[in-house]
């Protein structure tokens, strides 16, 4: 099995950026991906909002995140992750090809994929004038008119968007006429906005064009009828897809669809556990948001990492008992504490090898001991817990108890 510190499973944006850190900050960093390196973000031919780059394409932009990543050292494996076990201290990782990779953290950043309609068309036109995010290409849209499919909350908002730079914009929606899936606020804005039309009853059974979308086959469902209908983009908003079936089973939290809560630290709720980029919960999926996690990530994840291999070595490997004493720098009486505890250890002739844990800066190790509140002792013989000391200020009583 090989192992390594940090291992991160994806290499989009969240990715490159959580193995740049990972790799600068002298951890021994695997970047998995099943892809081509740069996830969605490679199919993107033209990206004007990145910091830094006034315009880009999004192969060159992430070239540039792998070659930096690469310039760290960090290694690289173009595989498929089977599945996870992240029950243990040490998180192991199983791929395709049978391959186990031991990693003391690992971050989720394998993204999510727009759902496709899997028609004619689709895979050869994508990014050539199909496209499945607003934000990231509407501008190329300039005074051009674009189709829309879908009817919910994202099609409608991202369509009204999209109307900013089209000349035109029709909606291709399922339902019968006045039907939409998105809220009535975005419903009503959609109906009276000038550039807008609906096409009812219908879906899209073909995006037609040589190198470039020239028109879309359109079906009518009651009807049955087909017919061409010609513009000069697509937006499919049909729904998107997080990538992280393989963690079925892993214990991670994940919501209905499939993406990871994280906190603000991009911890999942397993410990050793982070998620990046558009796998999680978030409210704005885009390149720069994506490298903001990943960088994020990476740095608690650096965090975690120090912790452990501090625990390991002061704790873990001594051979005297341990006093594992948790404190809270900010409170007098938590320092208090933990000086009368510090004298009555050297009374007896250092009997404990005391071992200090703040609780701001050590959430995880308070959280492996299920510890509230400061202060906290707990006594561990080679890595055991023995027992917890009744924490006061009676110097006999601690005593009594050590």
């Amino acid at each position: 099995m090989e192992n390594y510190d940090l291992v991160i499973i994806g290499g989009g944006p969240a990715g490159l950026t959580s193995a740049i850190y990972g790799g600068r900050s002298k951890l021994k960093t695997l970047l998995i991906n099943k892809g081509t390196i740069g996830g969605m973000v490679d199919t993107t031919r033209e990206i004007v909002n990145y910091p830094g780059y006034v315009e880009t394409t999004g192969p060159d932009l992430m070239k540039d995140f792998h070659e930096h990543a690469k310039s760290f050292g960090v290694d690289f494996l173009r595989e498929e992750v089977l599945s996870v076990d992240f029950s243990q201290e040490e998180k192991v990782i199983k791929t395709k090809k049978g391959k186990e990779i031991a990693a003391k953290a690992v971050i989720i950043a394998c993204g999510s994929a727009p759902r496709m309609l899997n028609i004619p068309g689709e895979s050869r036109l994508r990014g050539n004038g199909l496209a499945y995010c607003a934000t990231c290409d509407a501008e190329f849209f300039e005074g051009e008119h674009v189709v829309v499919v879908g009817s919910g909350d994202q099609a409608i908002e991202e369509g009204m968007y999209i109307a900013k730079f089209a000349s035109k914009v029709t909606v291709i929606v399922l339902h019968d006429e006045g039907t939409l899936d998105c809220n009535k606020v975005s419903a009503e804005r959609a109906a009276c906005h000038p550039k807008m039309n609906f096409i009812w009853n219908s879906t899209v059974s073909e995006i037609l064009g040589e190198d470039n979308v020239e028109a879309v086959k359109i079906k009518n469902i009651k009807t049955g009828e087909s017919y061409d209908f010609p513009c000069q983009g697509v937006f499919l908003f049909v729904g998107m897809v997080p990538a992280t079936g393989f963690l079925k089973d892993s214990g991670l939290a994940m919501d209905k669809r499939g993406y990871i809560p994280v906190n603000e630290l991009m911890e999942t709720n397993l410990e050793g556990v982070y998620a990046a980029g558009d796998n999680r919960v978030k409210y704005l999926r885009q390149v720069v948001t994506s490298a903001g996690d990943g960088a994020t990530a990476a740095v608690a994840a650096g965090r975690y990492i120090d912790e452990l291999n501090s625990f390991n070595a002061e704790v873990l490997q001594s051979d005297k008992k341990v006093a594992l004493l948790f404190f809270n720098a900010m409170v007098d009486e938590s320092l208090a504490f933990s000086t009368l505890l510090e004298e009555l250890n050297s009374e007896m002739d250092s009997k404990y090898k005391v071992v200090k844990v703040d609780l701001a800066t050590k959430k995880s190790m308070a959280n492996k001991y299920s510890i509230q509140a400061a202060p906290a002792v707990v006594i561990l013989d080679q890595g055991k817990e023995v027992k917890r000391l009744e924490c006061s200020m009676d110097k006999e009583s601690i005593k009594a108890q050590l």
